[in-house]
């Protein structure tokens, strides 16, 4: 049986209206392909905390979040992943990758564009079909 794993993953929005999206490094699994930065809950955790904490981690900056845009379950050939996507905004830092090996910020019609890591792809097609 597989493994499942709850993540959380953040929409970034800054005042022009660009989401962030995080390039994940040739050491992780899933390389080279584009996401919304976040990680795994832990136990105990609520999703906005656990978030928050992965945002510091990760980028090195402070988040506040607002909403759950969707929740998406994309089974892998070793895991299951129940992807909780949540908007957010930056309060506090700029992000600095810290495990990724880029990051870029895109507006919405050009989100399509990129090579999302697959459980990834449903929080970008609704982005994309947003106003």
């Amino acid at each position: 049986m597989k493994k499942k794993i709850k993540v959380v993953a953040a929409i970034i929005e800054n005042d022009q209206d660009e989401i962030l999206c995080a390039l994940r490094s040739p050491r992780m699994s899933i390389p080279n392909h584009w996401e919304f930065p976040g990680g795994k809950v832990e136990e105990n955790e609520d999703v906005f905390s656990a978030l928050k904490r992965e945002i510091e981690e990760e980028f090195e900056c402070r988040i506040e979040t607002y909403a759950i845009h969707n929740e998406n379950i994309h089974e892998y050939d070793t895991f299951i992943i129940d992807l909780i996507a949540i908007k957010a905004k930056i309060v506090e830092g700029n992000p600095v990758p810290v495990e990724h090996s880029k990051f870029i910020w895109l507006k919405r019609e050009n989100l399509l564009s990129l090579i999302w890591a697959p459980a990834d792809v449903p929080a970008v097609e609704l982005l994309a079909n947003e106003k």
